[in-house]
């Protein structure tokens, strides 16, 4: 690797996190472990990391409690959840709530691994640099992505959801191109299995139903292929 790519383990059982986290350094990555939940924020806090493992079972706060709170402070990082048990709920709970992966244990260590390049493999992938300027002018509408801000003329602004807002800007950063439905949906779901792919059209039914009120802006459907958000003159 040419560089270590930083995880954040959370795993209340010392001896289980440290045999982990001496494995992951032996395969070149940079390894914090903390104790519990609350040293697990501390620690996610005061440092950037390219992935969380977070085990569910934990005092003080679950695995599940920490995501959230991670999901809030970075909505793009790759989370997998150890658990010691394989509840259809539980792992429900923990996709629900973001992760790219549920393990359970034990576990095959290699398999660990290999998931872990996976999901930084495919981050890396669909990663499109972020643009500085958070206000874009899409026709007759100012786009806000920090605030999630929809204008149009003196109308009142219309406020989207997390991944309304998402999908906009990727369309935007991607205007009169071709966005894919693989990059939108790994960048934003990290999936693209088939209930991803009607979730994201849902999105983009109301994303044109935002934007008809400028005949001279629409989204395409590219058959096959993804979409493009076209504005003519």
């Amino acid at each position: 690797m040419s560089e270590s790519k930083k995880i954040l383990i959370v795993e209340d059982d010392f001896n289980f996190g440290s045999i982990l986290k001496d494995y992951l350094m032996l395969n070149d990555y940079a390894v914090v472990l903390a104790k519990n939940g609350i040293e697990g924020f501390e620690k996610f806090q005061k440092d950037t990391y390219d992935m969380c493992i977070l085990d569910v079972m934990m005092p003080y706060k679950d695995g599940f409690s920490l995501a959230k709170e991670i999901r809030e402070k970075d909505e793009n990082i790759p989370l997998i959840f150890l658990t010691a048990k394989n509840l259809k709920e539980d792992v429900l709970k923990g996709f629900k709530i973001g992760a790219d992966d549920y393990i359970t244990k034990p576990f095959d260590s290699d398999v660990l691994l290999a998931k872990i390049k996976a999901i930084l493999n495919r981050k890396n992938f669909f990663n499109i640099p972020e643009s500085e300027n958070h206000e874009f002018v899409i026709g007759k509408f100012i786009f806000n992505s920090k605030l999630r801000f929809l204008n149009f003329d003196e109308s009142e602004p219309v406020k989207l959801s997390p991944k309304e807002n998402q999908l906009l800007k990727l369309l935007v950063l991607n205007i009169n191109d071709l966005l894919t439905r693989e990059m939108a949906l790994n960048k934003i779901w990290r999936d693209d299995n088939y209930f991803t792919s009607r979730s994201m059209d849902v999105y983009i039914a109301k994303l044109r139903k935002y934007l008809r009120k400028d005949e001279n802006v629409e989204i395409l459907n590219i058959h096959g292929e993804g979409f493009r958000l076209v504005v003519s003159e």
